[in-house]
């Protein structure tokens, strides 16, 4: 018996509960998926490549022969203490821009102040800055007051977050008040009712910008690099750095396998920590409201 393609696509919508004007959007997100996995399929075969498979004229997307010896020079750098670095400034900067961000958030949606409006417009319209514009004042500060090479240097500028304060600002927005009122006729403190109420119920939020964060946090480039000397306080993105394949074509064909190698060491935290908690990540995006 023969089966008409479109009877086939009329069983698979049925299986995955879609309809059929939707079957064109979801070919086109299905390429879309595959052109943003592909640099990261190359990134990850070309690590494990020997250096006379690197550079071929024909495109193989996977290694002929598979070898360690890569992330074996990876590993001959102090590449541990990169990784303790980047996890303690990555961790500590989402954990403090989460909490301050929520602050924040909660003020502009439901405290009364003059200027209120007129204040997270600007925040807005900060995010139309340039980050390399602010980098030569702070990076003039932190001289002056003695703290490069610190990791208080490397974590401070992190803690204030714009994206962060939007985000919590909106789902506070969509709190119903009833529930801070009961608390306050309980006796809540305003303090309280956030810590209590707000926060705890803030959860997909949270977990939106906790992604968010530790990603921009973790992969941090031009500010760490600028505001550290010393080799045992870089970062593991300042630390990759030195193994970008130099001018040559020996050097560079030795230089590709390593620099892949180290990428892909770099990339395993954030693509972790997003494919375990990407559930929550679409639902705090995505949340306007309580459900019930």
């Amino acid at each position: 018996m023969i089966i008409s393609l479109r009877q086939v696509i009329k069983r698979f919508l049925r299986r995955g509960n879609m309809r059929l004007i939707d079957f064109p959007l979801w070919i086109l997100g299905l390429i879309a998926a595959i052109i943003w996995i592909a640099p990261f399929i190359w990134m990850v075969s070309t690590s494990l490549k020997p250096p006379n498979e690197v550079m071929t004229k024909v495109i193989e997307w996977f290694p002929r022969h598979i070898v360690a010896s890569n992330y074996q020079k990876v590993f001959e750098y102090p590449i541990a203490r990169w990784a303790q670095n980047s996890l303690i400034v990555a961790s500590v900067s989402t954990v403090l821009g989460v909490l301050f961000g929520a602050m924040a958030g909660y003020a502009l949606a439901r405290l009364h102040f003059p200027g209120k409006k007129l204040l997270f417009a600007l925040l807005i319209a900060s995010l139309m800055i340039p980050t390399e514009m602010t980098i030569v004042p702070m990076f003039v500060g932190f001289l002056k007051a003695k703290l490069a090479n610190t990791y208080i240097a490397l974590i401070l500028p992190n803690i204030a977050n714009v994206l962060s304060v939007y985000i919590f600002r909106q789902f506070f927005l969509s709190l119903p008040r009833e529930l801070e009122d009961a608390a306050a006729i309980d006796g809540c403190s305003r303090f309280g009712v956030f810590w209590r109420i707000g926060l705890p119920l803030a959860r997909s939020p949270m977990i939106a910008a906790t992604i968010l964060l530790f990603t921009q946090n973790w992969n941090a480039f031009l500010w760490p690099l600028l505001i550290v000397f010393e080799e045992d306080m870089k970062t593991m993105p300042v630390g990759i750095a030195s193994f970008t394949p130099v001018i040559g074509s020996h050097t560079q064909l030795e230089g590709f396998g390593p620099a892949m190698a180290a990428v892909t060491l770099l990339s395993i935290p954030s693509m972790f920590i997003f494919l375990l908690l990407q559930r929550y990540f679409i639902q705090g995006i995505t949340q306007t409201g309580l459900k019930g």
